[in-house]
């Protein structure tokens, strides 16, 4: 059983190899931010990127910084930044639009590349963009085809012959369950079914092997552990055997195999570029690119290892300290089967969460009773996580939750 006693806390924060990490970030002055699942916080050399960019490259330079400042080329250099997070070549990834358009991309290129099986397969309670964008998908492409859910655990017995793709999310955006990569890609694969994951809750947090698992294609956020900023711009992966073939049917010019020739007819690119459409935000790109930095020396296999230990100890000190409140992790004890966040299931949950971000402990909550707290390696310590949950507890014990304030809803939770 994990220690919960504050000394071995702050051994494991001095014993600590991702500790001087910590200093790559801004972070505010006594806040405990537990929300880099949902928004990662700002890396030290972002807001001096920027700048640059506005102030330099875009004030004096002009349109010439297409050129000079390379910023034609960050789509694919954003890309080979994140290839090594994500276990994929740098040739496999591209910095491309937002996490639902290029959802929507690759489940109609999948669909194209496995023709007479009309069906695209998910699960119930997926983010809802990830639902969203296959309903619209499915609406577009005509009566024949349909999104299918079913239960996570009856995944692998829905896939049949009329699959064409199975699009999964790796790690559940509430409860932190993660599949197998390779073993639902290959129970895919032997259904004849495409394998597409949606990894907005992984990359950056977990190890990921995309290429060796045989995934066909992948998409991510870049705002949430990846650090890039509100509306990050985010990723797209294409395995090696459909660089050629897959068509996306959004095909912009900036997609095309030549797209200062200016020609009427598209022509995609030959390699990842295909899956671009139009230019990129050079701003939003520039400050991802500058974000990525904070990994630098910092292997995925050492951030998951704390990562684990971080959410161990959280789950610990939960049932130590919370469950007489009738507060319950959801999230599975199982460091193979979960994500890099923890969930814990009460009443009050949503005022509960205002009264702790007021006490300068950061995490969020989620519709109908769930809060979440991300345990991101890079920044945060050990006794970070005890000092959380103790100022949890005061709150619960104290009910300053119902204060009225606590409980007046913003637009975003």
């Amino acid at each position: 059983m994990i220690p919960t006693d504050l000394d071995w806390c702050r051994g494991q924060d001095a014993a600590d190899p991702l500790a001087h990490c910590r200093d790559r970030f801004d972070l505010p002055e006594g806040v405990i931010y537990l929300d880099g699942n949902s928004l990662g916080p700002l890396p030290k050399g972002v807001a001096e990127r920027v700048q640059k960019v506005i102030a330099h490259e875009w004030r004096n330079d002009l349109i010439k910084s297409w050129n000079t400042a390379d910023w034609v080329n960050l789509p694919t250099r954003v890309g080979a930044k994140i290839a090594p997070l994500v276990g994929a070549g740098a040739h496999q990834v591209v910095m491309a639009d937002s996490t639902s358009v290029n959802l929507f991309k690759v489940a109609a290129a999948a669909c194209k590349l496995n023709p007479g099986r009309t069906e695209i397969l998910s699960e119930p309670g997926n983010f809802p963009t990830d639902l969203y964008m296959m309903q619209g998908l499915t609406d577009f492409l005509g009566p024949d085809y349909k999104l299918r859910t079913v239960p996570r655990g009856e995944i692998g017995d829905a896939i049949d012959e009329n699959t064409a793709v199975v699009l999964l999310t790796h790690v559940h955006y509430v409860t932190a369950d993660m599949y197998d990569m390779k073993a639902m890609t290959e129970l895919a694969h032997e259904n004849g079914a495409l394998m597409a994951w949606d990894l907005s809750h992984s990359a950056g947090a977990v190890p990921l092997e995309l290429a060796t698992s045989g995934a066909d294609f992948a998409v991510g956020c870049g705002y949430k552990y990846l650090n890039g900023g509100p509306g990050a711009p985010a990723f797209v992966y294409v395995a090696d055997k459909h660089l050629k073939t897959a068509r996306q049917p959004l095909s912009g010019w900036f997609g095309h195999k030549a797209p200062f020739e200016f020609v009427d007819d598209f022509d995609p690119a030959d390699d990842v570029r295909r899956m671009l459409v139009g230019t990129p935000p050079v701003i939003g790109a520039s400050a991802l690119d500058a974000a990525l930095d904070a990994f630098n020396g910092a292997d995925m296999e050492t951030i998951r290892r704390k990562s684990v230990a971080l959410g161990d100890l959280f789950i610990a000190l939960s049932r130590e300290r919370l469950a007489r409140f009738g507060y319950k992790v959801v999230t599975p004890e199982n460091p193979r089967i979960r994500g890099s966040h923890v969930s814990l299931k009460g009443d009050n949950g949503y005022a509960v969460m205002q009264a702790l971000i007021d006490r300068g402990v950061i995490g969020d909550f989620r519709a109908p009773d769930h809060m979440r707290f991300g345990f991101t390696p890079l920044y945060l310590g050990f006794e970070d996580v005890y000092r959380a949950v103790e100022i949890l507890e005061d709150i619960l014990e104290t009910e300053a939750w119902r204060d009225p304030k606590y409980s007046a809803r913003g637009a975003v939770t």
